[in-house]
């Protein structure tokens, strides 16, 4: 599943969201179909990034990877600062 997943966000997902300025890191997958990513960028932050996250995201991936049952972010709080003090 894992495979199926990274090629999922790196030919589907990743492209759309780096036309916005934004991009999205894979941190795992687990076996109960828990995906967790990271959303940098633009997409870091951004009020609209939970939409993002559900609606774009979550939604292709499960409709690619069937056994998905979610996706979630792992927000830092560091990293996210620091990202945005490199803007």
């Amino acid at each position: 599943m894992l495979e199926e997943v990274k090629e999922v966000i790196e030919k589907e997902v990743r492209p759309v969201l780096e036309r916005e300025g934004g991009s999205i890191e894979l941190e795992s997958v687990d076996d109960d179909g828990v995906v967790k990513v990271r959303l940098t960028g633009a997409c870091a932050g951004c009020p609209m990034s939970q939409y993002t996250l559900v609606n774009f995201v979550e939604a292709t991936v499960k409709d690619k990877v069937p056994e998905v049952k979610k996706v979630i972010s792992v927000d830092d709080a560091k990293a996210r600062f620091e990202e945005m003090l490199r803007r």
